[in-house]
């Protein structure tokens, strides 16, 4: 472990993309829905049109356009509108719930439970994600994921890269800027966390988005951070767990 690392005690952690594998898992929902209920959709549009709309979204509220609004809301917001696109009509009340709580049933990555576990037992492990209280303890539920506390955007009603958001990780667990260290797989992610102070781990998995426009998957070197690891597995062990 590099020696500047020596004095991390805690890893806060982007969720979509990065621990659970958003993309693959609202297809496959909508797959087999779409089965249950004859409609010949591309789900795979589907589920990249409706994240395309998440950050438009969270920049209103991070602007002061519309009030804070936790995620859920966020994503039913945006399923309406997706609906109407592909023309889906008559829904219940109940499957528009049920759809919108789809975000709550991301499977992880095939590495995520097995890095994270090991990570639990040498340092804190948080979530620090935009998604609200409820959605990331139903989603930690639903995938076995171990972690020490929850914190996010809901706790301090700001969204990253906000500066509120990643000074709240070390504010609620007690620590200094440098012993935290945020890990993602979106370089945005961490840019925004180091110019708060805390250290940097970038976490490159498969690509968690295909092909189109939010199908690029962000690149970095040894410099650009203060690691760079090929999974949470790796970010596990190259931090001595």
């Amino acid at each position: 472990m590099k020696p500047e690392l020596a004095n991390v005690k805690a890893l806060v952690f982007d969720i979509f993309g990065t621990v659970v594998d958003w993309r693959a898992s609202v297809i496959a929902e909508g797959v087999a829905w779409g089965k249950a209920k004859d409609l010949n959709i591309d789900w795979a549009e589907f589920a990249d049109r409706w994240r395309l709309g998440y950050k438009p979204a969270m920049d209103k509220v991070r602007k002061g356009e519309i009030p804070w609004t936790r995620l859920d809301d966020i994503h039913r917001m945006i399923l309406e509108e997706v609906l109407k696109e592909f023309k889906i009509a008559g829904l219940t009340e109940e499957e528009k719930v049920s759809w919108t709580h789809v975000w709550r049933r991301l499977k992880p990555w095939p590495d995520s439970v097995e890095g994270l576990t090991r990570l639990k037992k040498k340092y804190v492990i948080a979530p620090l994600s935009n998604g609200n209280i409820a959605l990331m303890t139903e989603l930690s539920k639903f995938g076995g994921l171990p972690w020490d506390a929850i914190l996010g955007a809901e706790l301090v009603r700001h969204y990253k890269p906000d500066r509120e958001v990643y000074v709240s990780a070390y504010y609620y667990l007690d620590l200094k800027p440098e012993e935290v260290m945020m890990c993602a797989a979106h370089a945005s992610d961490l840019q925004a966390a180091r110019s708060n102070g805390l250290r940097t781990g970038c976490s490159f998995i498969a690509p968690e988005f295909g092909s189109g426009p939010i199908g690029v998957l962000d690149r970095a070197s040894s410099a650009d951070f203060d690691l760079v690891s090929a999974s949470i597995i790796d970010l596990a062990q190259q931090m001595g767990a």
